[in-house]
């Protein structure tokens, strides 16, 4: 099989090697002219970006770079990065890396033509309507993870640096118009963030699929983004060269963000405020979280990993799921506790607070409260 495709759901998407030469392309077909390719401290100077610029320069529409993204980006960065933007007189955003370039670059392409501040287009209720659609730039992504999903989603999180929260800005127009995805890009992935960002499309995947909202098509495309997981980030994490488990991966995180549209939960909802406050790796937190998540919504989600379970080809239903869960996690050498993540005496008061104002908190199948969040947290410790 040929991996390799042209894809229009849920927006325009080439797929396969190589394909990264088709990213001046892609820009010109958004209606950009002069580009600015956001990006964290890290890719910068690496090849797989300079080579990118090379093919952008090469046809007349620049090399205009912005990475100063930190790991969890904040409105810091957002603020920084719409200033070149505007200065620089840029008509387009090409978003390269992984969650933390993505989810800036579309926030410096919402914000490049908005009067409002940033928080005023949260994800709550209806706020999006604020927004000037019109002033909104155009967005090509390219992911080099196979992890957030980011490429795919209408939505970033930006940590607010005053609180310390992590905040969800949403904008159906955050979309990218053209998602460039190319395995090879991912193949110089060390082999920490290749379990962490697989584990982050792992558990978008396993919280769309218990989420208890109705959407057939989600429900489907999580499932099917477990199995792609199962199969295909041993095999990514083994052996970074393989280019067949990449591209598997690199599907997976594109579904897991797909699926979400469906609902996450308290895998997530933990998960943030922790990123927030203490800097820890989101993937890496996710799958931290996951087995006392798993645990803790037992009754509302064990028939439907009973089957899950089945289609995966793990024996013994949900506990089964959970075993494997526990094992691929001790495989990826990921830490067991939140002192093992390298956060000793937690501030519980403040990750509790941050944790049931998450709006992940609302796809979680069993309701949460101050109670029993607290009770996740201390399990975790």
């Amino acid at each position: 099989m040929q991996l390799v495709g042209n894809w229009s759901y849920p927006t325009a998407m080439k797929f396969g090697v190589g394909r990264i030469s088709e990213i001046a392309d892609a820009c010109i077909q958004s209606g950009m002219k002069k580009p600015l390719l956001v990006t964290d401290r890290g890719l910068a100077s690496m090849d797989i970006t300079k080579r990118t610029l090379d093919i952008l320069e090469a046809n007349g529409l620049g090399r205009g770079m912005f990475s100063e993204v930190d790991p969890n980006p904040t409105d810091n960065n957002a603020e920084e990065g719409v200033r070149i933007y505007r200065d620089g007189g840029y008509d387009g955003v090409v978003a390269f890396g992984g969650g933390s370039g993505l989810d800036l670059a579309k926030v410096i392409a919402l914000m490049a033509g908005q009067t409002r501040p940033l928080w005023d287009f949260e994800d709550v209720d209806d706020w999006w309507t604020r927004a000037d659609a019109d002033a909104i730039a155009p967005i090509v992504a390219v992911p080099t993870t196979a992890g957030t999903g980011s490429e795919v989603g209408r939505a970033s999180i930006i940590t607010k640096s005053d609180s310390q929260e992590k905040k969800i800005i949403f904008h159906p127009k955050l979309l990218p118009t053209v998602v460039i995805c190319d395995p090879e890009l991912t193949v110089g992935m060390p082999q920490f963030l290749t379990a962490g960002t697989g584990l982050d499309a792992f558990a978008h995947c396993v919280e769309a699929y218990s989420s208890p909202h109705y959407h057939p098509m989600s429900q489907g495309i999580a499932l099917e983004g477990m199995r792609l997981v199962k199969e295909y980030l041993p095999r990514a994490y083994a052996d970074g060269t393989d280019i067949e488990a990449r591209a598997h991966m690199m599907s997976a995180a594109a579904m897991g963000a797909t699926a979400f549209q469906k609902g996450l939960g308290a895998i997530h909802a933990l998960s943030h405020p922790i990123g927030a406050i203490y800097h820890t790796h989101h993937g890496t937190t996710n799958a931290v979280c996951m087995p006392a998540v798993l645990q803790f919504n037992k009754g509302a989600i064990e028939e439907r990993f009973n089957s899950a379970a089945a289609y995966l080809d793990i024996e013994g239903g949900f506990s089964g799921f959970c075993t494997y869960v526990d094992d691929l996690n001790a495989s990826m050498k990921i830490p067991k506790t939140l002192s093992e993540l390298g956060i000793e005496n937690p501030d519980m008061d403040r990750l509790v607070k941050g944790a049931l104002a998450d709006p992940s908190t609302g796809g979680n199948p069993i309701e949460m409260n101050e109670q029993n969040t607290r009770k996740l947290l201390e399990e975790l410790v």
